[in-house]
């Protein structure tokens, strides 16, 4: 899965959500400008060790990502899409594109693309989700769909295990 923010603004945020794509597997695509630093101690904090191992690209603007990534689906999350995210039918290579923190994705991008517009229903008049939850959220539906491809299903404990754990 692909996994791309337009113009990050909370570098937190960003770190969190680098974790999570490194947790699944995916690749982060962030688009400038950013509102922090690449080198920023809270995207570092947030995203721990995990950093370094992170499958991520940076493109200028929408447009460059748009040319680099001809292919794959793109769905655009937004609050303002009519369909909810569980509607969507993901495939591996789609990529799930998230709006800047204070302002979404601009209205220009959703009214070019309506049919790949998706949102997570919220109750009426909340105006929106944290970013780094969003992202955890749709991801792991897309996974879900695809029987988490390349995923542990299971695990095992550290002291114990599972069979003694069963009475």
């Amino acid at each position: 899965m692909n996994i791309v923010l337009l113009e990050p603004e909370i570098p937190a945020n960003t770190g969190n959500i680098g974790r999570s794509c490194v947790a699944t597997g995916s690749a982060l695509h962030l688009i400038a400008p950013l509102g922090f630093s690449l080198e920023e101690k809270e995207l570092k904090r947030a995203g721990l060790d995990y950093w370094p191992k992170l499958d991520w690209r940076l493109y200028n603007d929408f447009a460059a990502f748009l040319e680099a990534n001809p292919r794959g689906r793109k769905y655009y999350l937004s609050t303002k899409a009519p369909r909810s995210y569980t509607e969507a039918s993901f495939e591996p290579e789609d990529y799930l594109i998230f709006g800047k923190e204070s302002a979404g994705i601009p209205e220009e991008i959703l009214a070019e693309h309506p049919a790949d517009c998706i949102r997570i229903p919220m109750v009426k008049g909340n105006r929106s989700l944290n970013l780094a939850n969003s992202v955890a959220i749709v991801l792991y539906e897309a996974l879900r769909q695809q029987d988490f491809p390349g995923l542990e299903k299971g695990g095992t404990l550290h002291r114990l295990n599972w069979k003694q754990m069963e009475t």
